[in-house]
């Protein structure tokens, strides 16, 4: 385990400079809902696109809030690079709320998806029915009575032990899938390929008594993991405010792993680290000079890379940045989509559909429904 002397020592010897370079050249096309369920409230989706072109987004859906008793893992499929998109499929619901939802297609050809489980609705189920009994209602009753009965799926005794960092599997393209696992960690989009067939993931150990940033590595397609390293914290920082991690392996072996980050200095940004031995030093985190998170990292056919985030100020929307030098630098913003009403959105992931051309998904709260959906764009570069 990396100490945060080891950390301190490696960021010294190998640190990186982060000055932006001038914005690409881009063009925006079509930006649309892709979900097909206008009734249920959709969030923290991941695309990948499968070796055979086929796109897959994986998401919590089935809600009815941001926090609700009700979410479950749904998986949509597109075969025309997004055209169209089938009806949603669960593919997980547990008996309490099922969120964050990742998915990686190993070398294998193996589909992962993740996710984690949550009780943060009982403090709003349990203020709402205090205020029922009061007759100063909160919640309208019907919906009172849809919460209260999914919570009594489970018994006070059985439902903390659901808490949990979950994968599933599928061999045969996600036509059927694997009881849900426990995995060390959990981010939202999931683990990642590296180039020498392990897998790679990198998150937050939720629901321990002590909360760790950590990397895992698997050396059997995803069936089992084990702890690498923990990312170390910056100095003057909590890593508790650290959250929802995801990596890239760069074309000169380094991996890079950037941090939501909630701590008072740099604020709302996203911060990265990178480690230059396969995970088991990473350099202390630091700023990059990006507002905006969380972020998904991709990897591009030429060797750059892209980080894709949701913006929740004006321009509301996502963006995206290229790095030409293996993430020592990152570009001024590319806009997706600047023009959203709500900061409940983002969480955007990307695929490469060809050289230069992109499609992201994130999840977003439009103007006329609560609810809120999938929504794509296509995009390209230059």
């Amino acid at each position: 385990m990396l100490s945060a002397s080891a950390a301190g020592l490696l960021a010294s010897q190998s640190s990186f400079t982060r000055a932006a370079t001038s914005p690409p050249e881009f063009s925006v096309g079509e930006v649309k809902t892709i979900s097909l369920q206008s009734d249920r409230y959709h969030g923290w989706p991941t695309m990948i696109r499968r070796k055979n072109g086929e796109l897959l987004v994986v998401c919590s859906g089935g809600r009815e809030t941001h926090v609700c008793p009700f979410g479950r893992v749904e998986l949509i499929r597109s075969t025309d690079n997004g055209d169209t998109w089938t009806y949603a499929r669960t593919i997980l619901d547990g008996a309490i709320d099922d969120r964050d939802a990742g998915i990686l297609e190993t070398a294998n050809g193996t589909l992962l998806a993740t996710t984690f489980t949550s009780l943060a609705y009982e403090p709003g189920l349990k203020k709402a029915a205090a205020a029922a009994e009061q007759g100063r209602a909160t919640m309208p009753a019907d919906q009172l009575a849809r919460w209260q009965a999914a919570h009594r799926r489970l018994t006070d005794e059985e439902r903390p032990k659901q808490l949990g960092c979950w994968m599933l599997r599928s061999e045969n393209g996600g036509q059927s899938w694997s009881p849900a696992y426990r995995v060390p960690v959990n981010s939202p989009h999931g683990p990642i390929n590296l180039s020498d067939g392990r897998l790679f993931y990198a998150g937050v150990t939720l629901w321990k008594s002590q909360r760790t940033v950590e990397t895992c590595v698997s050396d059997d397609d995803g069936k089992t993991w084990s702890q690498v390293s923990e990312i170390p914290t910056r100095p003057g920082d909590d890593s508790s405010q650290y959250h929802e991690l995801h990596a890239v392996e760069a074309a000169d072996g380094r991996l890079i792993v950037q941090i939501r980050n909630h701590n008072k200095a740099n604020s709302g940004e996203t911060l990265q680290t990178h480690s230059t031995d396969g995970g088991k030093t990473w350099a202390t985190p630091y700023a990059i000079g990006v507002w905006g998170l969380p972020s998904h990292l991709l990897r591009l056919s030429d060797d750059r890379l892209l980080m894709t985030y949701g913006h929740r100020r004006a321009p509301l929307g996502n963006q995206a940045r290229i790095s030409t030098d293996n993430a020592q630098t990152w570009s001024e913003p590319v806009i997706i989509y600047g023009s959203a009403t709500s900061g409940d959105l983002g969480y955007p992931s990307t695929v490469e559909l060809a050289a230069n051309k992109f499609v992201t998904v994130w999840y977003e709260k439009l103007s006329d429904s609560p609810l809120a959906q999938l929504r794509m764009a296509q995009w390209q570069l230059g």
